[in-house]
């Protein structure tokens, strides 16, 4: 698989088989990615990579919360700026009414499972949590988008599919509770990983003529 058609292809994938992920795969996937680019070399990011009874319990714990009214963590981060301006509020709004189009809006209990099925990693067999250093600063969280990216990009080239989740960050103590991070670190987002189930419809993107001007 070439370059492009793994970016081509590199799905949100919300749907998953049992199938378990061999290890030396993922290995081998982490290995090639740690050449992602980073400022300075810093390398930044600590990856957690979570399968088995661990990730089985801190599903069950985690969905235990959920099932309990529990609405999660204090936020270490905002997920988006508020009052987001156009273009990028209507973006977001495409993508949920998207992906939601299928359950009535008034139909509360259906959403909120649909939203639930994040802490149970869409079904999949592997997560990845990655965290950073509280002390850095947003270029060095730009080197851990990059690398995810890199590491979703691979694991494509490997036949897999992944689920990039920041939404694990809401139940960050819990998360915590399993992996054991050092408390210097702050979790950015999970990451699940495994074969697909059924193929999702890809988003839209905007044109390149919003996002990209060029000049010469």
């Amino acid at each position: 698989m070439d370059v492009y058609e793994a970016v081509a292809t590199r799905r949100a994938v919300r749907s998953f088989r049992g199938t378990p992920v061999p290890h030396e795969v993922l290995s081998r996937v982490l290995r090639a990615a740690a050449r992602a680019p980073s400022g300075g070399n810093l390398q930044p990011w600590h990856v957690f990579v979570v399968t088995g009874e661990p990730l089985a319990d801190l599903k069950k714990r985690t969905l235990e919360r959920v099932a309990a009214g529990d609405p999660g963590d204090p936020r270490e981060y905002p997920m988006y700026p508020p009052d987001l301006p156009s273009p990028y509020r209507e973006r977001r709004s495409a993508a949920a009414a998207r992906r939601y189009r299928n359950i009535p809006r008034d139909d509360t209990a259906a959403r909120q499972a649909t939203v639930a099925r994040n802490w149970d990693c869409f079904g999949a067999p592997a997560a990845l949590f990655c965290y950073l250093d509280r002390i850095m600063g947003a270029a060095q969280w730009a080197d851990a988008g990059m690398y995810l990216q890199t590491v979703m990009l691979l694991l494509r080239a490997e036949g897999l599919d992944s689920c990039p989740q920041m939404a694990w960050s809401v139940y960050r103590t819990t998360v915590a509770e399993v992996v054991s991070p050092p408390e210097r670190l702050v979790l950015f987002c999970g990451l699940s990983i495994g074969y697909a189930a059924v193929t999702p419809e890809r988003t839209e993107r905007a044109p390149l003529t919003e996002t990209v001007t060029f000049l010469g």
